[in-house]
């Protein structure tokens, strides 16, 4: 098998783990990550301005087909137990790239604050996609 020269959007599988659970979207459609920054510059009197960007966590979405209550019940569970106790849990998010050379590369978005941003348009004779958010602390290479 040759390498292929580039990646493609099917080289990348996405796992929701929240509260110890893995929940189960197997149909993810799309997925997005950008890296959060703070933006710092110094102007010293006497050299060119100086500027650095400190890491500031990770924000992104990602879409999926509704193949299941899956994440209807988990957003469910979300606000009960804010509700019921007052609690907030965070997950984590397993992003799964197979490279260009076959390898795979396992990414972790850990402390990850999710939301329902789309929980789905419903129509006749066509598909319901839901969107989830996030904003994480930190994104770990694990593999």
């Amino acid at each position: 098998m040759s390498a292929k020269p580039f990646n493609i959007g099917r080289d990348c599988r996405v796992v929701l783990v929240y509260d110890g659970s893995r929940i189960d979207l197997p149909t993810v459609t799309g997925f997005s990550a950008q890296q959060r920054t703070s933006s710092l510059s110094s102007s010293p009197l006497n050299d060119m301005p100086l500027f650095y960007d400190v890491p500031n966590g990770w924000n992104g979405h990602f879409s999926f087909q509704r193949d299941s209550s899956g994440a209807d019940d988990l957003f469910s569970a979300i606000e009960n137990g804010f509700w019921a106790a007052g609690t907030v849990v965070l997950g984590s998010i397993y992003q799964y790239v197979t490279e260009c050379d076959g390898s795979l590369s396992t990414f972790e978005f850990i402390g990850a604050s999710i939301q329902l941003a789309d929980a789905g348009h419903y129509q006749s004779e066509m598909l319901v996609t839901q969107t989830i958010s996030f904003n994480a602390r930190a994104r770990n290479r694990i593999s």
